[in-house]
């Protein structure tokens, strides 16, 4: 029997089903044990690895090309699910880590680490068992623990929800916190992007009885906001690394919003004012930049009138 064989009977024996005990979950097994085929069970490790250092892996100690475009595959149809189980412990150096992070990582969680060392030896089953009688507690414990990194908000009208921690979702808790507080009171929350959880929070309903629809919200901004007493439509976006409103992302924006019967407001939102100059001249006329750091001004980029819609 090869490795991988033994990789895969020991996922079954885990309780995972046909689809995470297949050749390319085996493979997967074999690259975060990093065990070779000369090497013994017992000398399998849990190195926190990306997904890339994962393929890179089968590739050069298990000879198995993979083609780029399967990299989806491998994070959605293995490692989510080794993850939800508990098998595989996410981001352990952080777990608020976010979502989009090229430093994302995945590791053997240390107490099946122990069972699978065993493999192979009259002590696998006992330890089998102990580890699934147990495993419900290690996975709430694991899920606990990245719980503790989310960030609360609470919207205008009262709602609560929690953003993924870390990333840009520090300055969206900012944008409804403060930039609304400032310059939308009473504003009404119908749009939150959120990069762990791709949707947070969509007003589908609301948005529609403004003239907007959208077939997907992957191209709303991070945060849409509506003022009924001016009748205007904030859209933001939370310029942290990436994404303000600059000449091409104000053309789509308008586009995507052309329906609207409330006026357009476009607003690039900042931390500090020292990531804003990285992308100043960028910015598209007509718009309004926001710093966090200095919550109670803003700029206006040029334009006949200051913080409003344009025909």
């Amino acid at each position: 029997m090869t490795r991988l064989d033994e990789a895969k009977e020991i996922l079954k024996a885990f309780g995972f089903d046909k689809g995470r005990s297949n050749a390319r979950s085996g493979r997967t097994l074999l690259a975060l044990a990093q065990l070779k085929e000369d090497s013994s069970w017992a000398d399998a490790t849990n190195e926190m690895l990306g997904v890339r250092a994962i393929l890179d892996w089968i590739r050069d100690q298990l000879g198995h090309e993979i083609a780029e475009n399967t990299r989806e595959t491998y994070r959605r149809q293995t490692l989510h699910q080794f993850r939800d189980a508990g098998f595989v412990v996410y981001n352990d150096d952080d777990p608020g880590r976010p979502t989009n992070s090229s430093a994302n990582n995945y590791r053997l969680n240390p107490k099946a680490l122990e069972v699978i060392r065993l493999h192979g030896t009259p002590a696998f089953a006992d330890a089998l068992q102990e580890y699934l009688a147990a495993a419900p507690g290690l996975l709430s414990m694991y899920q606990a623990a990245r719980t503790l990194t989310r960030i609360p908000v609470t919207l205008p009208g009262g709602m609560e929800l929690s953003l993924g921690g870390g990333g840009q979702n520090v300055l969206i808790k900012q944008m409804i916190d403060d930039f609304c507080g400032f310059f939308v009171p009473g504003g009404e929350v119908l749009y939150i992007g959120d990069a762990d959880e791709k949707l947070m929070h969509f007003d589908e309903q609301k948005l529609a009885s403004l003239g907007v629809t959208v077939d997907t919200h992957g191209k709303l901004p991070d945060l849409v906001v509506y003022q009924e007493e001016k009748d205007w439509l904030f859209l933001m976006e939370a310029a942290s690394t990436h994404g303000p409103v600059d000449g091409k992302r104000h053309g789509e924006l308008q586009a995507l919003f052309a329906g609207s019967t409330a006026g357009l407001v476009y607003v690039s939102c900042f931390p500090d004012r020292p990531t804003m100059r990285k992308f100043l001249a960028d910015l598209a006329w007509e718009t309004e930049a926001w710093c966090a750091s200095d919550p109670t001004h803003m700029i206006h980029l040029n334009g006949e009138r200051f913080l409003g819609p344009y025909a």
